[in-house]
């Protein structure tokens, strides 16, 4: 990941135009004009084969003539001419470039060649590119339009970024009449070197950006961008529309579970884990890009205000079916409405204030519920008319809200057309997120609450991985690849789950008819068990006559043995028949059948899916996906996304099913995916889950040599190697990676820090951990951002080395803090060299920190361990120290 040189593409000083043209219409003479009439104050230059002037503005005719280097380069002109120019232009400095020029994107050889020439000519000079085949990039705010979208809209706090120009044209078009602005638009186009996850990196820290609407189409490095998606999603909302989610249908497959773990389904999990917010068109991509531009962190409860009650009772319908949940009014508050209402109005919610309500019923019924403290938000609606002024209405209600103490969200759907066309703008124009209706209003209100959630759960840490089956897995796995084998037979299944802690009834095999009976009667002599053919060519054996249960004694299991061989030789004459599975029957009357499962996905890696289970499984099509590894908490938001979790909830005489044990399942299947590559699918169906737990009925594993695509999950698991114990100066400390459940420790340790050991580590007049900034030390993504903390025996933390890499994963950041009553005993030296063995392991080049020059003790301990001291950039107060960590690696 890289946002090298990003300044240069968005705050650029000076900007050459390469192919600008008179020519009327076209897309040299359309990006001038933009760039001329964007506002853009630093220097334009224009480039075009002949020098002719565009505009009244001089123009050279190559990029050697140019009379200053240019930060960023627009590119129009041909696309076998482009690779030079780039060269041309890193030759010159230039730092990026947005390359609009088609006829890169095909499959043939030629269109292969002309991509590696470009990345090959920007290598070298580290220049950056945007595109080609791109609509081009925007930032309003400062007056830069280096695109030929259909002028420049206003500056704001949205940003968005789209694999599409025409997605992208569609929106800058709609947004400025409904009173929406941007800080940044990107087309990625073919996106060659900038990426989604480069952009998303970027706009994550970008202080002018308040929320960031996606448009994607498809991703070529996961782990990029769920690291970069998650980090973006913990600053600000990120809501993405996914073009391409419709598919052709599942081919026959291994399992159950591959058949309902489609691209599209991994997909939405894994915008779901990243905290990101998936809409399902571009009416509701704008409709909530409305709310999270005015309001970023609204959710929770809403409350209706209407003067029509059936256009109230429709936003009701679409809002309780989009998930939301409608605010219950107190006693106080309705005595308080009732007060000010008429006779026949509502008070209830939704509040109706009926159809001849003026403007100030609407302002005084407002501000009652403003201050109400169970109101989190108000959607206010207004059907025209003949006896009430709409427009008058929405100048109170803009009144009111701008009058209120308290900043929940406002909401306004102002029904009709002209009659209050005039109204609707004046709300619009005020920043209230406005609708030509109340449904999408209410819906896009339910979206970001549902986006809330999203987000809270990443605050979950990676499951920290608990007793590992991996040494007794792996050799029945290398024995059976060894062979040439493409699955696992029964009882090196049963070996692997329970070596991960995954309950199973007891198998036992048997060869013929006649074993079976020995085997019942040594046994089973006294209950019931169920019989299965045993063969690696069947994977769904009730489908061929392949499971009987409830069998007593030796005699009847033969027979049904003897019986079963005739039906699957009939049904499979091609299927190798390798004996029977003999396990016990089991009773379990309240259970559901569950499926659970693990199937390697082409962009994500392992994925982990449950749903209902049993034969029906793919018409139920119930299912749930998360992507490894899980904690509890996140394994218990799968099962409570599926429709079974409600027989599981428990009804009637039925128990609550353990879903802790449901959990603590899907857990270990995360667990098993990413300890264990080569496991291409696992397939739990049915699992027996009620309110003694949850038993694996049947299991089926797939293997084979992992491909680097499918292996890699796109989430680092808990990185539990770096745990270790070590002695300083007598006392035993845990150095780990810091948990999210570190948080409150980390606000402690800084706490019981002196004020002048926290000032001389956080600079800015901190004092003490917001709990904001606390979260975002404790709950990072262990790829890019490491911390090692040093937890004492009796549970505290009380020191912390963090290691921070810079995108393009060469240098390093490094932050040191250790609680003041345990400095001067080598804590500090320990965890810092620490940091550096880390930073060596992942090859990084450099390790760099920011020292208050009045920080002596850290000085000197930056020199004990090799670093060099020199100036920092722009403040004479610090020094920066710096290490080559490559170089004390060899």
């Amino acid at each position: 990941m890289t946002t090298r040189n990003f300044e240069a593409l968005f705050a650029p000083r000076c900007v050459a135009l390469i192919g600008a043209s008179n020519r009327p219409g076209s897309v040299g003479q359309v990006l001038a004009a933009n760039l001329l009439a964007g506002g853009f104050a630093g220097e334009i230059l224009f480039v075009n084969g002949k020098g002719e002037p565009v505009s009244g503005r001089p123009a050279w005719r190559s990029v050697a003539e140019l009379p200053q280097t240019p930060d960023l380069a627009v590119i129009a002109t041909p696309a076998a001419v482009v690779p030079q120019l780039i060269s041309d232009l890193g030759a010159r400095g230039c730092r990026a470039a947005v390359v609009i020029s088609a006829g890169f994107e095909g499959d043939d050889p030629q269109s292969a060649a002309l991509r590696e020439a470009l990345l090959a000519a920007s290598r070298p000079h580290l220049l950056r590119i945007v595109g080609p085949n791109c609509l081009g990039v925007l930032s309003p705010r400062t007056g830069l339009n280096a695109s030929f979208a259909r002028g420049t809209p206003p500056a704001g706090g949205l940003a968005l970024v789209a694999q599409s120009g025409a997605v992208a044209a569609a929106a800058l078009d709609w947004a400025p009449a409904h009173g929406l602005g941007f800080s940044h638009v990107v087309t990625l186009g073919d996106a060659l070197d900038i990426d989604l996850g480069d952009v998303l990196d970027h706009l994550g820290r970008d202080a002018a950006t308040r929320a960031i609407l996606v448009y994607l189409e498809s991703l070529h490095d996961a782990r990029k961008f769920m690291s970069a998606a998650r980090y973006a999603a913990r600053a600000k909302p990120v809501v993405l529309l996914k073009g391409g989610r419709s598919a052709a249908g599942a081919k026959a497959a291994f399992s159950h579970t591959r058949a309902l773990a489609g691209a599209d389904a991994v997909y939405s999990a894994a915008f779901r884990r990243a905290g990101v917010l998936q809409v399902d068109g571009l009416d509701e991509l704008l409709d909530t890009a409305l709310l999270v531009s005015a309001a970023p962190t609204a959710g929770g409860t809403l409350t209706l205000l209407t003067n029509g009650g059936g256009a109230a009772v429709l936003a009701a319908d679409a809002f309780e079916r989009a998930g939301g949940r409608l605010s219950v009014l107190s006693a106080e508050t309705q005595s308080r409405l009732k007060a000010i209402l008429p006779a026949h109005a509502s008070a209830g919610n939704p509040v109706d204030i009926l159809g001849d309500a003026g403007p100030d019923l609407y302002a005084r019924s407002l501000e009652a519920l403003l201050e109400a403290p169970e109101v989190d938000a108000v959607l206010t609606i207004n059907c025209p008319t003949a006896v009430a002024d709409s427009d008058a209405a929405a100048e109170a209600v803009v009144a009111a809200r701008q009058a209120a103490r308290r900043g929940k969200p406002v909401l306004a759907a102002w029904l009709g057309e002209p009659s209050v066309a005039a109204g609707r703008a004046r709300l619009a124009a005020a920043g209230l997120p406005t609708y030509p209706t109340a449904e999408p209003a209410a819906r896009a209100f339910a979206r970001l609450d549902a986006l809330g959630r999203f987000r809270a759960l990443l605050l979950e840490a990676p499951d920290e991985g608990g007793a590992s089956g991996i040494e007794a897995a792996r050799p029945i796995i290398e024995a059976a690849l060894a062979a040439g084998r493409a699955s696992l037979d029964p009882l090196e299944v049963q070996a692997i789950l329970h070596a991960y802690g995954v309950a199973t009834p007891e198998i036992r095999l048997a060869a013929a008819p006649a074993e079976v009976a020995r085997l019942v009667q040594a046994h089973h002599a006294d209950a019931a068990v169920a019989l299965k053919i045993h063969s690696p060519d069947i994977s769904h054996k009730s489908d061929v006559g392949g499971v009987v249960v409830g069998l007593r004694g030796p005699e009847e299991a033969e027979r049904a043995a003897e019986a079963m061989l005739e039906r699957v030789r009939a049904a499979r004459p091609d299927a190798r028949l390798d004996g029977f599975l003999v396990q016990p029957a089991i009773k379990r009357p309240h259970a559901q059948e569950i499926l659970a499962g693990i199937v390697r996905d082409p962009t994500f890696g392992p994925v982990i899916v449950v749903g209902h289970g049993g034969v029906a499984v793919e018409v139920l099509a119930d299912r749930a996906i998360g992507l490894p590894p899980l904690s509890h908490a996140l394994a218990l938001d799968m099962v409570g996304q599926t429709h079974v979790s409600r027989l599981l909830g428990g009804f009637r005489d039925v128990p609550r099913a353990d879903l802790d044990a449901l959990a603590d399942l899907l857990v270990s299947l995360g667990r098993l995916a990413t300890d264990l590559p080569e496991v291409a699918e696992l397939d739990l169906n049915p699992v027996l889950c009620d309110e003694t737990g949850a038993l694996a009925l049947d299991a089926r594993i797939g293997v084979r040599r992992p491909d680097a695509a499918t292996a890699r999950p796109a989430i680092l698991p808990y990185p539990k190697e770096l745990v270790r114990k070590v002695r300083v100066d007598g006392l035993e400390f845990t150095v780990r990676p810091v948990r999210p459940a570190d948080r409150d420790l980390l606000i402690d340790m800084v706490d019981r820090c002196a004020p002048e050991d926290v000032h001389l580590r956080f600079s800015g007049g901190v004092r003490h951990l917001s709990p904001d900034l606390a979260t975002r030390l404790s709950q990072i993504d262990y790829d890019r951002h490491m911390a090692l903390v040093a937890e004492a025996e009796d549970g505290e933390i009380v020191g912390v080395g963090r290691l921070v890499e810079d995108p393009e994963g060469e240098t390093a950041e490094f932050a040191l803090m250790v609680r003041s009553d345990h400095q001067r005993h080598g804590l500090g030296g320990l965890l810092l060299q620490a940091v550096l063995d880390y930073a060596a392991a992942r090859g990084l080049r450099e390790v760099w920190g920011d020292v208050a020059r009045e920080n002596g003790r850290m000085l000197q301990l930056s020199r004990d361990l090799g670093f060099t001291v020199g100036a920092a950039d722009g403040d004479p107060a610090r020094v920066c120290v710096t290490r080559n960590v490559a170089r004390a690696a060899d």
